[in-house]
């Protein structure tokens, strides 16, 4: 009996463990650039904030995102700059937790782009 319950503890460890580095440890952080074309609330039972940006003519250069519901600045300022040309700073985890978005790509901060830095990012 205190074999099995020492396994059972051993793997709630492991499964904690493991959950806190897909939360906590970020595979990559940067920045993005474009137009804001979609920003939205969705989801049937667990609701997320999840948006695109447009980085060029083709399809292929659209940049899809998520913000944590904790994130009420960001999320006040995208609702608000939507068809704008926006500056994310966003971080990457390792893989996607379906309950904090839809994405690996978490917006922690954005600038809307002045007309003298967009024609910059038209024209390099």
């Amino acid at each position: 009996m205190k074999v099995l319950f020492k396994i059972l503890i051993a793997i709630i460890l492991v499964a904690a463990g493991y959950f806190c580095f897909l939360y906590f440890a970020h595979y990559s952080e940067g920045v993005r650039a474009g137009e804001l074309v979609k920003f939205t609330k969705k989801g049937m039972v667990i609701k997320t904030w999840e948006g695109q940006i447009s980085q060029g003519v083709s399809e292929s250069q659209f940049f899809e995102f998520s913000v944590e519901k904790g994130e009420q600045g960001v999320i006040d300022d995208l609702n608000s700059f939507q068809g704008e040309y926006v500056k994310l700073h966003y971080f990457e985890r390792y893989r996607n937790l379906f309950w904090l978005g839809h994405t690996k790509y978490f917006v922690t901060k954005v600038e809307k782009i002045k007309k003298h830095e967009k024609n910059n990012l038209i024209n390099p």
